[in-house]
């Protein structure tokens, strides 16, 4: 069965508010030294371990989880699997914890719709440091600190609600974006009609953190793209610049 790393006396309402991190691993050695680490460097976090797909889905029926580390090599259920499993049916963010370090592997991980990744083995201080920008990106408006985070940017019939952090397409309906996602079509309604390099982009959306490679650029702008291009496969809105990066090419109105 799954292990919660609190001590009963936390179980107050002051913890029951703070972020639920759910850690998706069979390695019971590996998940107790990242439940050891992080209770002792950010006690302020919820801390439960699941050894597998089945375990995750009761964790997850019982309560809230602010955030899932996810292991690729589980027994019962492949971890791609889980996190489009996770993609269909939730926004929780999703950090893919890895031994496999070529970057199909990596790249694999994003398009399935993970926020981000990080390789086997790894210092528990950056996978602490990740968290927290992956939860900065989900709850506090993105790692790039806006001044427009209590705006909405409209274009072509859709509206995109920086202080909600949703998209809602023409007809009022809400489209699944993860925290990435958002944060890469903000940063892109922000500056439509300039060209963005893939430097640029890295840097506005998520920062110089170990381990980004451009390649996760262009699978976010292919995710966005099949969300709300009419043909993704000929896009109108997200435009490639050949040996230059990107243009967001719809006019953006900006409302208070």
């Amino acid at each position: 069965m799954y292990v919660q790393f609190d001590d009963a006396d936390e179980n107050n309402d002051r913890m029951k508010e703070s972020p639920h991190i759910l850690i998706v691993e069979d390695d019971q050695q590996i998940s107790h030294l990242i439940g050891q680490f992080l209770r002792a460097h950010a006690s302020s976090y919820r801390v439960s371990v699941a050894r597998g797909g089945r375990e995750m889905d009761v964790v997850m029926a019982a309560g809230r989880i602010d955030l899932i580390v996810l292991d690729i090599m589980l027994p019962d259920e492949d971890g791609l699997s889980i996190c489009r499993r996770l993609r269909a049916s939730s926004h929780i963010p999703v950090i893919i914890l890895t031994a496999r370090g070529d970057e199909y592997d990596r790249i694999l991980g994003l398009e399935m719709g993970a926020d981000d990744y990080i390789v086997k083995p790894f210092n528990p201080r950056e996978l602490l440091a990740r968290m927290r920008a992956v939860l900065r990106r989900a709850h506090n408006g993105g790692a790039s600190g806006s001044s427009q985070a209590n705006v909405m940017l409209r274009f072509l019939g859709w509206s995109l609600d920086c202080r909600q952090r949703i998209l809602l397409d023409a007809t009022g309906v809400r489209v699944a974006l993860t925290g990435a996602e958002f944060e890469l079509l903000r940063v892109l309604c922000e500056r439509a009609g300039r060209t963005l390099s893939r430097d640029q982009l890295l840097d506005l959306t998520r920062g110089r953190a170990p381990g980004l490679f451009d390649r996760s650029i262009d699978i976010l702008i292919s995710r966005l793209r099949r969300k709300i291009e009419s043909d993704p496969h000929n896009p109108d809105i997200i435009k490639t610049i050949r040996s230059s990066g990107y243009v967001f090419t719809p006019e953006v109105e900006t409302v208070s």
